[in-house]
């Protein structure tokens, strides 16, 4: 299997990002269309309120940040949650953190 991979990064010539958290690995490659870390969702939120340092406290939005539906953790898959935490603990381990 990751001899696939690394015969597509070959090719494309863009090395893969990886993050895991929990036991699960996510691309977290910065492209378009990687859903995972797209503007809005569960992943990039997390990340926010790490880099904010809002704490955390799972949501996403349906669309992009602050224009479109909010979804709070009571309406989110565990995948989703999953998500959100994973992308809060990568950017903690980064220490990418807004100076006020």
């Amino acid at each position: 299997m990751s001899k696939i991979g690394i015969d597509i990064e070959q090719k494309i010539g863009k090395p893969r990002e990886y993050f895991t958290h929990d036991g699960v690995t996510y691309d977290i490659t910065w492209e378009s269309g990687n859903e995972l870390i797209r503007h809005g969702g569960p992943w990039d939120r997390g990340s926010a309120d790490s880099y904010y340092r809002r704490g955390a406290n799972p949501h996403y939005y349906n669309g992009g940040s602050y224009n479109s539906t909010k979804v709070e953790e009571s309406k989110m898959s565990p995948v989703q949650i999953q998500q959100y935490y994973a992308g809060f603990e990568h950017n903690e381990q980064m220490g990418d953190h807004k100076e006020w």
